[in-house]
């Protein structure tokens, strides 16, 4: 191919010019606010450090009730727990607000440990009767 014969968009493209449009400008972003750099931090936290609690609050429950042996229990307590962890840290990025983010699995948590400590306290003294 020779010069005579290039298109004129080749040619210009190599004189250094491009001939396509530029592409628009974009608007810049507005800076993110400290307040919902604050919701998202607060979201986070209900992620992962309640969300263990709430799971760690399901396996004691878990392990205490179900009907199965001693060790059964355990395992499937301990594999159950890991969905709820991921179901509650879904739901601190669903929900309505940062602040029900927090509160709902707390609550939970706080319910769920308060139900084990009595079941666990029920376990012991049931064991501790002299049978008849």
């Amino acid at each position: 191919m020779t010069q005579s014969s290039a298109t004129p968009a080749l040619a210009a493209t190599r004189a250094g010019h491009d001939p396509r449009p530029a592409a628009p400008a974009r608007k810049p972003r507005a800076p993110l606010s400290w307040r919902y750099r604050g919701e998202v931090a607060a979201r986070a936290f209900a992620a992962i450090v309640l969300g263990y609690l709430f799971a760690y609050a399901l396996t004691a429950v878990l392990s205490l009730t179900l009907p199965f042996s001693r060790v059964d229990n355990v395992i499937a307590a301990s594999l159950l727990s890991f969905f709820v962890w991921c179901a509650v840290a879904m739901y601190a990025f669903a929900a309505r607000s940062a602040w029900r983010a927090c509160w709902a699995p707390a609550l939970g948590a706080a319910l769920l440990l308060g139900v084990a400590r009595l079941c666990g306290a029920a376990a012991l003294f049931s064991a501790a009767t002299p049978a008849a």
